[in-house]
This record gives C-alpha cells, sequence and structure tokens, in this order.
C-alpha cells in the first residue's frame, strides 16, 4: 500500500503543481480586463467568465508595446517618460534599478549571466555552481593584482535569491554547460543532471 501510495503521489504532486501554477499565472493575466469599460469586458458580454482572455490582451498589449517602441515617435514617447520619472525621487531609483536588470537579462546588450562556473564556496574545500555576470568596473580592477570575475552565486531550490562577488578568474572552472541546465540542475537541487558537466578551464592554484 505504501509503494502503491508514493507512486500515486509521484504521479499527481507535478501535475497539481504545474496546474496551480499555470492557473495563477492566467488569473494574473487576466487582471489586464481590468482595463477595459466594464460594458466591454468578455464577462459582461458572454454573461460568464472565461479564463485565458486576459492573457491574450495581455500579450497584444506587450506586442503591440513592443512594436510602438521601435519606431521613431515611439523611442521619443519612451524617453519623455523615463525623464519624467527620473524626476520622482523615489521612483527612479526604483524604476531605473529594475530597468537595469532586465535589460541586462533581457536584451541583446551581450551581458547578463554568460558563463557557469565553478567556484570555491562556502568554504575552500567546497565548489559551488555559479553564474559568470560581467567584468568588474574599472575601480574593482585597479584595486586587485590579478584578473576578477564578476560571479552571482544562487541558492537552490530558488536561484532567484544568492551572493554577488567578485573572484579571482584563475580560481574559477568553466563549464560546458547551458544557463538554463545551470539553473535546472539547481532549481532540483541536484537531483536532474544536466547534459554537460565538463569542466572547460580547470583553476590553477596557489
Amino acid at each position: 500500500m505504501k509503494k502503491y501510495f508514493i507512486t500515486g503521489l509521484l504521479i499527481w504532486v507535478p501535475l497539481v503543481i504545474t496546474l496551480w501554477v499555470l492557473a495563477t499565472i492566467i488569473r494574473t493575466m487576466d487582471q489586464s480586463l481590468l482595463l477595459l469599460p466594464e460594458a466591454s469586458r468578455p464577462e459582461h458580454l458572454m454573461g460568464f467568465y472565461l479564463p485565458g482572455i486576459g492573457v491574450v490582451l495581455t500579450l497584444l498589449v506587450v506586442l503591440v508595446s513592443g512594436v510602438v517602441a521601435t519606431n521613431i515617435v515611439g523611442q521619443r514617447f519612451l524617453l519623455f517618460w523615463e525623464s519624467l520619472l527620473s524626476r520622482i525621487p523615489v521612483v527612479k531609483s526604483v524604476y531605473h534599478s529594475v530597468k537595469q536588470v532586465s535589460d541586462t537579462l533581457l536584451g541583446n546588450s551581450g551581458v547578463g549571466l554568460r558563463k557557469v562556473l565553478l567556484v570555491r564556496y562556502p568554504h575552500p574545500e567546497a565548489w559551488s555552481i555559479a553564474f559568470q555576470t560581467n567584468i568588474p568596473v574599472s575601480e574593482v580592477s585597479a584595486a586587485c593584482a590579478d584578473e576578477m570575475v564578476g560571479v552571482f552565486i544562487p541558492t537552490a531550490p530558488s536561484p532567484v535569491n544568492g551572493f554577488f562577488f567578485f573572484v579571482r578568474k584563475r580560481d574559477t572552472i568553466e563549464l560546458d554547460m547551458s544557463v538554463d541546465s545551470a539553473l535546472k540542475y539547481i532549481i532540483s537541487m541536484g537531483v536532474v543532471a544536466p547534459t554537460a558537466l565538463h569542466p572547460a578551464t580547470h583553476a590553477q592554484n596557489e
């Protein structure tokens, strides 16, 4: 009975969690329907609530925003909007911080989570998976005799939290692993093995 019960849990738990996550996302995106006049909302026109219409509206708004922002008029409006937000004391700090992170992770500037590394953490006898973020700023490079790299060490199973350090490049091991595979490996707490885990650059210890 115990074996059968555990087998049943292994079938239903991932399915239920997946459905719960999808339902939460759909309900959240359906809130965009509140932007429409009440007389124009689908539940008012059809007489019942149909999940998912807000998702279509949200995706459409995002797509249209991207199209508008790529032309000259849209870019001028975007610059005006950002300059307006930069004049509000608290809003400008939050907005520009979030914008810098989103531009780094989602933009095409070539920065962000660039490489998967192994670094010595939390003590010299342990290795942790880390992501190389970017080259250090000039002040950090000038203060250090060795070549340094910026690394983000995520926590498991939530990789959105973690620690940011500067470490010597020669004390790291570059892995032949994609960022997506490394994230899955961290989220699963090492249960889901990545497809490739081969050192590309060996660390040199003093």
